[in-house]
């Protein structure tokens, strides 16, 4: 991974970085793409680069081992920034499939308009737009997957009534053993529990933990470069005071 502030656990040494990373990216001996080119690519909006000050994409990308030829779930893909980077990191020969909702949409019908306007965009030739509910997230017959996202939507699946075993079964389900599933989010209080992923859009580490483990997932390393223990987790991340503190947390199916 190579970053600082990325805090590998006792067990990633154990299992080697090798295994979590080119063991499971499109095959053994394929090369990580150059992450922060990537980013730099000059056909990339200035919208998304405005979204890139808060969420150090080069980084995230690079913390996923998303790489040529992976075949990779972005869950919650909103207007399809993320899934955007992750189609370029996996080109060539890798797919990406763009999960979104219906129920997302319906409340935020707009979301649809910006995916479909990047969807036009070369990067994206090798993304497949699902609209499909959160509990079943993939077309019939997809499985196999070498990684799933699931960045900054997680605490929305609360609100929205999602089962959240049911569909963590099934992203379980989904990966191929040894893939692995890297997951971002907004952090609440300790104690706040789901109780302000409405209000504040933020979630519990533990709670996020525990689900994800209840399904089958084992946590291997999480990642620093988001945090920022100043933040107080008391308002929406829409109004922050200060940078939201926010953890990346990534698990693996064992094999």
């Amino acid at each position: 991974m190579g970053f600082r502030g990325v805090r590998q656990l006792a067990i990633v040494t154990a299992l080697g970085l090798a295994a979590l990373g080119a063991g499971c990216a499109g095959g053994p001996g394929v090369s990580a793409p150059d992450y922060a080119a990537l980013v730099a690519a000059p056909d990339r909006s200035e919208t998304d680069r405005l979204i890139d000050q808060r969420r150090k994409p080069d980084q995230l990308i690079a913390f996923t081992g998303a790489r040529p030829g992976m075949k990779v779930l972005d869950m919650g893909a909103g207007g399809g920034y993320s899934t955007e980077l992750l189609a370029r990191a996996v080109a060539p020969g890798g797919t990406v499939y763009a999960q979104n909702p219906p129920v997302l949409f319906a409340a935020l019908p707009r979301i649809r308009g910006t995916y479909e306007k990047r969807a036009q965009g070369a990067a994206m030739k090798n993304a497949v737009h699902v609209e499909r509910p959160s509990e079943d997230p993939l077309p019939p017959g997809v499985g196999g997957l070498d990684l799933i996202t699931f960045f900054f939507f997680y605490h929305d699946t609360v609100h929205l009534g999602v089962d959240r075993p049911r569909m963590n079964r099934r992203l379980f389900e989904a990966l191929k053993p040894g893939g692995l599933l890297v997951l971002a989010d907004h952090s609440a209080r300790a104690g706040d529990g789901i109780n302000v992923t409405k209000t504040l859009h933020r979630i519990e580490e533990s709670v996020v933990r525990r689900e994800l483990e209840a399904a089958g997932f084992r946590l291997v390393a999480e990642a620093e470069f988001l945090r920022n223990p100043g933040d107080p987790r008391d308002a929406s991340v829409f109004k922050p005071k200060v940078p939201n503190d926010e953890f990346i947390l990534k698990f693996r199916k064992p094999e």
